[in-house]
């Protein structure tokens, strides 16, 4: 990785709301040793040791959400292919019965007559 990688990578990062303590405090000693030009083996080991396991932790969660909406929008799917077909019945029944009424009333305005 070249420092200018480094720096990429550092600024992505910063890009980021981080709440994590040990990753906000790794990401101002990149920051400050980059500003610095101070970039040692040790710092730029812990720092990319830290940022892969917040970033993998994330995406694990990100994941993991990601499976549960799909769940949840399968559902979704399932319970609006079903209550279509269910109303094609109803709308099915109504037409049936509609048709028997509509010869019920032929009849009774026959007999009227």
């Amino acid at each position: 990785m070249t420092q200018d990688d480094l720096r990429a990578l550092v600024g992505r990062v910063g890009q980021f709301y981080v709440t994590n303590k040990t990753l906000a405090a790794a990401q101002k000693k990149m920051e400050a040793a980059l500003q610095n030009g101070a970039v040692d083996e040790g710092v730029r080991r812990q720092y990319l040791a830290v940022v892969r396991r917040y970033f993998s932790d994330f995406e694990k969660e990100a994941r993991a959400h990601l499976r549960d909406v799909d769940k949840r929008l399968e559902h979704v799917n399932q319970v609006h292919f079903n209550l279509s077909a269910e109303r094609g019945v109803a709308v099915r029944r109504i037409e049936a019965t509609q048709s028997v009424l509509a010869d019920l009333e032929k009849i009774a305005d026959a007999e009227r007559r």
